[in-house]
């Protein structure tokens, strides 16, 4: 077989696991309707539509556009830092309406291939169990669970911190890490911290097996100047501020039978799935699937029989690290099979860290990968050739319970097919109403109230240059809150600015003095701005 024939799978596998999740029409990137339908993968559009055409923001970071005039870090809209400001450059020879999102969703399908191809390929016995590896290592269910968020569809990044670990020469290059973590921050916090979890236990192995204390103060020093460079790195992202805490750590956790639990029954796997609590159904979700289940007593098997040496248990540095990244995502509130087990307070002094990571449930990643990476390795020491069978056996396996997830998560992008912009803000005059409004609102001061509706507005203002005063952010400053409750008391009190759109999004009381700016655009009302009156 010829080394490019060998290498065919590095092609097919991507491609193939993309049309498993993604109607292709979401790689046209003028075809934005099928984000703006109330989705995160909207927002991660939006932001990135703001920064496009805001020419104030240049390089700074953050856009002002949305939330107007206080701005947001696009790190904090949903958006990709990394490909908003690599596509910023090329902003003129973009559509006007241009989205990324099904583009990114590609290249992270193939660089999930690639690196666990990088991360298997030098321990595999033959093709077939070295193919089977990858698509066990690299299309695991909780991979796909995260079509609804992009930016999360990057678990490359944590087998990219997998690849650097297991190998010697590459666990001391610090220049290396340190790209991997600026990458890691600059596509979502939560997985720069599993890379940073992996990237601090690769601190400690080589301290403790360096044999001088220069070569120990070489490492902790290129550590700090490290973390100095993150550091910066976020703090030009915008997560250097003060924030509103949020208080909702642990509703979001992972439950204690999430491995073999597919929690949505929707997903029609093979395992039955018991229905979790809000919240944790989604982000809490860390099923392994069925071909990985079975290869876990196949592999103590082979622990047993043949040892752990090698690269598995150079894994074993990490385990502190993963116990860690487990009692978070798992929280002082557990719960098991959708009801609560127990209750533990924590200290107050720890609530403002743990609020930063109140999706907690996704930190087990990095131990999903982990696990799986070291049941295929050991898998590969089966003899007599039997290795390709049982890889082959537990991917059959795996495809089949998984194919269930895979079309839920199809079915959310078919709507790209349709290739229509606007499903929601239809009447023509929603056009006219943002063109004359100097910036535009939503009564309550909730995007999130009407999530679709707000985008495809925002949408239409960005367009036009026109600011929204709000958005829907992953953090909101004390200063924004304060804003946006002035000017609710003010809308109330029926001191109305004269050219500002109002968007009402539920039963609200309009001044009197308003209602002759009062229109009703496909079911929604609005306060037009006065000069459309006259």
């Amino acid at each position: 077989m010829s080394a490019l024939a060998a290498r065919l799978p590095l092609l097919l596998l991507p491609i193939a696991l993309f049309l498993a999740l993604f109607d292709p029409a979401t790689l046209e990137i003028g075809n934005v309707g099928w984000l703006i339908r109330g989705s995160d993968n909207g927002e991660n559009a939006l932001g990135t539509h703001a920064y496009l055409h805001d020419p104030a923001a240049r390089w700074s970071g953050r856009t002002g556009i949305l939330n107007a005039p206080d701005g947001v870090p696009i790190l904090f809209t949903d958006s990709n830092p990394l490909v908003t400001l690599a596509a910023k450059p090329l902003a003129a020879l973009l559509p006007a309406d241009t989205q990324l999102v099904g583009p990114w969703l590609l290249l992270c399908a193939f660089l999930q291939i690639l690196f666990a191809w990088l991360l298997l390929r030098r321990h595999a016995p033959d093709a077939i169990s070295l193919w089977c590896g990858v698509a066990l290592l690299a299309a695991t269910p909780t991979l796909m669970n995260r079509y609804i968020h992009a930016n999360l569809f990057a678990h490359w990044l944590i087998l990219w911190a997998l690849w650097l670990f297991t190998d010697p020469r590459r666990t001391r290059s610090l220049a290396h890490w340190a790209l991997l973590l600026a990458v890691a921050a600059l596509v979502h916090s939560y997985l720069l911290v599993m890379v940073a979890a992996v990237w601090a236990s690769a601190m400690m192995m080589i301290c403790w097996q360096a044999r001088a204390p220069t070569e120990r103060l070489a490492i902790a020093s290129g550590a700090v100047l490290t973390l100095a460079m993150l550091a910066l790195v976020e703090f030009w992202l915008g997560a250097g501020g003060r924030f509103a805490p949020t208080g909702t750590y642990g509703y979001f956790a992972m439950p204690l039978d999430a491995l073999w639990n597919p929690a949505n029954p929707g997903y029609g796997t093979l395992l039955p799935a018991i229905p979790q609590r809000e919240g944790r159904g989604l982000e809490g979700f860390q099923y392994l699937g069925l071909g990985i289940l079975l290869l876990i007593p196949v592999g103590t098997v082979a622990a047993i029989k043949y040892g752990v040496d090698g690269v598995p248990r150079r894994l074993g540095w990490l385990l502190p690290a993963l116990a860690v990244l487990t009692l978070v995502a798992i929280s002082n509130f557990p719960d098991f099979a959708g009801s609560p087990v127990a209750r533990f307070a924590l200290p107050t002094v720890f609530a403002p860290a743990l609020d930063l990571v109140r999706a907690s449930g996704r930190l087990f990643w990095p131990a999903t990968y982990t696990l799986i990476f070291a049941l295929v390795l050991l898998a590969f020491r089966i003899p007599h050739g039997r290795a390709p069978l049982v890889l082959g056996a537990a991917l059959a396996i795996q495809v089949a319970d998984t194919a269930g997830i895979a079309a839920a998560a199809r079915s959310t992008s078919a709507e790209a097919a349709r290739r229509v912009t606007y499903a929601r803000t239809i009447d023509p005059r929603w056009g006219r109403a943002i063109a004359a409004a100097q910036d535009i609102t939503f009564v309550p001061a909730r995007a999130e109230a009407d999530l679709a509706l707000f985008q495809e507005v925002a949408w239409r203002a960005i367009d036009h240059g026109r600011p929204m005063r709000l958005v829907y952010a992953a953090r909101k400053s004390p200063a924004t809150e304060a804003r946006l409750a002035a000017e609710s008391a003010d809308f109330y009190a029926g001191r109305l600015a004269p050219d500002r759109l109002y968007v009402l999004t539920g039963p609200t009381r309009i001044p009197a003095q308003a209602r002759a700016r009062t229109l009703h655009l496909d079911g929604v009302t609005v306060i037009v701005p006065q000069r459309m009156t006259r």
